[in-house]
């Protein structure tokens, strides 16, 4: 029997609102069991300053031009990670393995092979006595991956638990957060130590397009308010069509997937401008850029969908897709993905007993075990790297 480790993970994602931290009990693979979440808010001055130095970095290049800004901030997100950490595991009272930091990402180019999570590791174990594994993106990235997605492989258990004996396809877990990637759960038996090019296994994963990221640029900028709570601002408005018919032929003339045609590239918040609907109102422009958002995620699940199954994709209509992240909540949202792609079952993951804003904090806390058993992490057929790998390092600093 394998042995059973406790991590916690933390991830902090491109909404850039605070730290969502998960308690989980792994093997690294088969075996899991969650055990404790708990969110952590970024107050004032500390999410002001993180929304303007990200919208300062453009290019890699202002990784150089604004350093001291930025080894400031990592200090002080680091504090807040280490403050997240101490505080929940004395409300928990449980021993701690390892805790997987994923970091506050500001910039991210799979072309140049950056990928920039804020963090100090060794900071962290220092202020909380505990071993951290952080730092996950940058071996994919050294091999060729897209440093992106990195959470497929423990989607792909926790569906094992949704649906033990599930022999259907497709099954897909669609993570909305600042952007959204879709993984498709494997249809055979739990995929551990290895994953070959095997087209059977139907393991897969992409960025697919936006998530919350222009609906909360827009109404952080036009508002008093960080997020469309449940869509009802967007409800509220009407989309302009001749905008929206517009962006979108100016967005796919682009290019916005790779040479195949059917894999989009791996994303950040930056791929994505907002500037078309300036001059509308808050409610109009939030429904034109909810529905330019849907469109995006709708186009981007069908590629995908081409790509890994093409002359199956008739079947899409009959897919099960459990939904995490915090777009999830945006009622509205959904509702225009069902009528748009028309798939049977588009359900919150909440529904089947798991908490939808914690997957990706439990993700990074099952990596972290993965990462110490030299496990891989990433695989071609998730991130494109050349073959499957492990990811993260791994420091002791007290």
């Amino acid at each position: 029997m394998r042995k059973i480790y406790t991590a916690l993970g933390l991830m902090s994602g491109t909404s850039m609102d605070g730290v969502d931290a998960s308690i989980i009990q792994t093997d690294g693979e088969t075996n899991y069991n969650a055990i404790s979440n708990k969110y952590f808010e970024y107050k004032g001055d500390l999410y002001k300053e993180l929304i303007s130095l990200r919208d300062k970095i453009k290019t890699s290049e202002d990784l150089t031009k604004f350093e001291n800004e930025l080894k400031s901030l990592e200090k002080n997100i680091t504090l807040f990670h280490a403050k997240a950490v101490n505080n929940l595991i004395n409300d928990t009272n449980i021993d701690i393995d390892f805790v997987g930091f994923h970091g506050q990402t500001i910039f991210h180019n799979a072309a140049e092979k950056i990928s920039v999570q804020l963090g100090d590791g060794k900071l962290l174990s220092q202020l909380t006595k505990k071993k951290i594994v952080y730092d996950f993106r940058q071996n994919d990235l050294k091999n060729g991956g897209r440093g992106a997605p990195l959470t497929p492989i423990f989607h792909n258990h926790m569906v094992r638990k949704i649906y033990p004996s599930y022999e259907d396809w497709p099954l897909l877990i669609l993570n909305i957060g600042g952007i959204s990637n879709v993984t498709s759960a494997s249809r055979f038996s739990f995929i551990t130590r290895s994953l070959s090019g095997d087209k059977d296994k139907n393991l897969y994963a992409a960025d697919i397009g936006p998530g919350n990221c222009m609906i909360d640029e827009w109404i952080r900028k036009n508002s008093k308010y960080e997020y469309d709570e449940g869509g009802s601002i967007a409800k509220s408005g009407k989309v302009n069509e001749l905008i929206l018919k517009q962006a979108l032929s100016n967005f796919f003339s682009k290019d916005y997937f790779d040479q195949d045609h059917y894999q989009i590239k791996s994303l950040d918040i930056k791929n994505f401008d907002i500037s078309f609907v300036r001059g509308l109102s808050l409610e109009d422009g939030a429904a034109t850029l909810t529905h330019f958002t849907a469109k995006l995620i709708g186009e981007g699940l069908i590629h995908f969908m081409l790509k890994n199954y093409s002359t199956e994709l008739t079947t899409l209509s009959k897919a099960i897709c459990l939904v995490c992240g915090g777009g999830r909540k945006n009622k509205y949202l959904i509702d225009i993905l069902k009528k748009k792609l028309n798939i049977e079952k588009l359900v919150s993951i909440d529904e089947y007993s798991h908490e939808g804003d914690f997957i990706e904090s439990q993700a990074f806390g099952y990596l972290s075990i993965r990462s110490y058993l030299g496990l891989p992490i990433s695989f071609p057929e998730t991130t494109g790297c050349k073959e499957p790998i492990t990811g993260g390092v791994i420091v002791k600093n007290y």
